[in-house]
């Protein structure tokens, strides 16, 4: 399978690595310029990792600031978006032959939203988990195409929850879902909207959507402006 991945930072590489280890070839990378807090640009230390992960790789990259259809190469199989902050539009997602999946460390639809293990923490959930689904215009309100359960260990942190369970869950969930989609099974499970929860982020910048433009009447959602058509 012919695989763009959309994603920044560790689990990203972990992700795009599992992937090559299981036959599948990167096709292209969308990431950040440089890692969170880093400014030096000339330093490649700085860079995201994912964007270092591609460079020595061959691996074409792109600004996920900047990413549009025409950033995905032809005879992409399958766009995956791991830790992506970017939104990815419908004219982008259609450049995928087979689908456009993603990671989301809840168990969906409770706790859409970019700081989903914080909440997880801050709510003090007993049990949580990992879920891929199908992105669509809908801010993780896609159709489901995995998920796994598990319970919160007593004295879990954000980061500790997602680098010692959560992370590794989602790169096992979404190399299952590729596997499945490259044998022809593709899952698609409507989330149920009378469970969602949506938590806004607690520190960070909204949802960056660049294919999408705010016009007079675009109506606030999920914390940034959702526009009536694409670019």
């Amino acid at each position: 399978m012919n695989i763009y991945m959309s994603g920044q930072g560790a689990f990203a590489v972990q992700v795009a690595e599992a992937l090559l280890d299981k036959g599948h070839k990167i096709a292209g990378a969308a990431a950040p310029r440089l890692r969170k807090g880093k400014s030096d640009e000339s330093d490649a230390m700085s860079w995201d990792r994912l964007r270092a992960w591609a460079f020595p790789r061959d691996i074409p990259w792109t600004d996920s600031a900047e990413l549009r259809a025409m950033h995905i190469p032809d005879g992409v199989d399958v766009i995956v978006a791991a830790h992506s902050h970017a939104f990815l539009g419908r004219r982008t997602r259609a450049r995928a032959g087979i689908a456009t999946i993603g990671y989301h460390p809840s168990l969906l639809p409770l706790h859409r939203g970019r700081d989903a293990i914080r909440w997880t923490i801050r709510d003090g959930d007993k049990v949580t988990g990992g879920s891929v689904y199908h992105l669509t215009e809908r801010t993780d309100g896609g159709p489901l195409a995995a998920q796994e359960h598990l319970f919160v260990p007593p004295g879990s942190t954000a980061q500790s929850l997602w680098r010692d369970h959560l992370a590794p869950l989602g790169v096992r969930l979404l190399l299952k879902v590729v596997d499945d989609l490259a044998a022809d099974r593709r899952i698609e499970v409507p989330q149920d909207e009378k469970l969602a929860t949506w938590e806004p982020a607690m520190d960070t910048q909204p949802l960056f959507k660049p294919e999408l433009i705010a016009l007079p009447g675009s109506v606030r959602v999920d914390g940034s402006a959702r526009a009536l058509h694409e670019q």
